[in-house]
């Protein structure tokens, strides 16, 4: 079984992406996997800061009950929920995603994660499928809404972000295979 399919093995929406890389062993895809997380990206941060900018702002305002993190959503707003060395990285984050302020529930661990019952979860994947002379490197993003409103809610956001969270995935596969490919 699948780590995504134990931490998450019924969802509403779902994204994947996939790339095929060959000359490089699985072993440094996988080691690159959390760096290429952690790195800068402007394009990201660019569509991120975007996604934030009317709450900022609204912020600045002093109009709206939301505050906003003073730091920007990215990698440190997941949960690493678990891993299978070599294969497969798994990580988590819960809240009312549509909101300007995210409604992050924080949660300790993947148990905590899976105690989680009245608020929406994602998981985000990373996985390798090694084949001979290639390996395919595939991100998943799975979202479950735990009632009818919630998933109300988080559908008009899903489809509006969708293209640029794709974008984002495609952007983290690139860093990968980049990182990769450059290793000692």
């Amino acid at each position: 079984m699948q780590l995504i399919d134990r931490h998450l093995p019924q969802w509403q929406f779902q994204e994947q992406h996939g790339v095929w890389v060959k000359g490089v062993e699985a072993h440094r895809l996988f080691d690159a996997i959390e760096p290429a997380l952690r790195a800068p990206d402007p394009v990201i941060e660019s569509a991120i800061a975007l996604r934030e900018l009317p709450g900022r702002w609204l912020q600045q305002l002093g109009w709206g009950g939301q505050q906003l993190p003073v730091r920007p959503f990215g990698y440190d707003s997941f949960t690493r929920l678990g891993h299978t060395p070599g294969r497969e990285v798994v990580f988590g984050l819960a809240g009312q995603f549509w909101r300007m302020d995210y409604g992050l529930v924080k949660f300790a661990d993947a148990d905590a994660f899976s105690q989680l019952q009245t608020v929406p979860k994602l998981v985000l994947d990373v996985r390798l499928e090694p084949a001979e002379g290639a390996c395919l490197l595939l991100t998943r993003t799975r979202v479950l809404c735990p009632d009818e409103t919630s998933r109300r809610r988080f559908a008009p956001y899903w489809y509006l972000i969708r293209p640029v969270s794709g974008l984002i995935r495609r952007r983290l596969l690139g860093r990968i295979k980049s990182l990769a490919e450059t290793a000692p």
